[in-house]
């Protein structure tokens, strides 16, 4: 039996990756269907530039992830999605001390290619960064995961 969309979102904040810990990620919601994920990021003193701004390196990693999570729950299995490219805009700084929101989507699931996109907000919702994203869906082997039931 499926995960409902709210089941999934308690599971994927239980099983975080350590990267995603290390950046603060929340997930806060999914669409299943849709192959969307909504998430927040909480950057730390130690992500930021010399004009105290989150570095760019940081602000790909978290469009990364939301991009590779929409992936994931759209697939509805168990997935690794490994990035073949991507290319990040950036829109004006992050700052640090507020939080940030990302929206990943994916676009279109192939059995050999994905393409993904996400964008990050901050608070007030002013757009910041947008990723895109192509990645090698892969089926994994093994035991519950992320979008199987337990």
């Amino acid at each position: 039996m499926a995960l409902t969309d709210a089941e999934l979102v308690e599971r994927m904040n239980r099983r975080t990756a350590p990267t995603s810990a290390l950046l603060g990620m929340t997930v806060l919601g999914v669409d299943q269907a849709a192959g969307t994920v909504r998430l927040s990021f909480a950057p730390k003193p130690e992500f930021c530039n010399p004009m105290g701004n989150v570095q760019g390196g940081f602000i790909v990693a978290m469009l990364d992830d939301a991009a590779a999570l929409a992936a994931i729950v759209k697939a509805g299995t168990r997935i690794g999605i490994p990035t073949i490219e991507l290319k990040t805009s950036f829109f004006g700084p992050a700052k640090l001390g507020e939080p940030l929101y990302a929206e990943g989507r994916c676009i279109k699931l192939g059995k050999r290619i994905a393409f993904m996109e996400a964008d990050l907000t901050d608070a007030g919702g002013n757009l910041l960064a947008r990723l895109t994203t192509s990645a090698v869906p892969l089926q994994m082997a093994g035991p519950a995961n992320l979008v199987e039931t337990a």
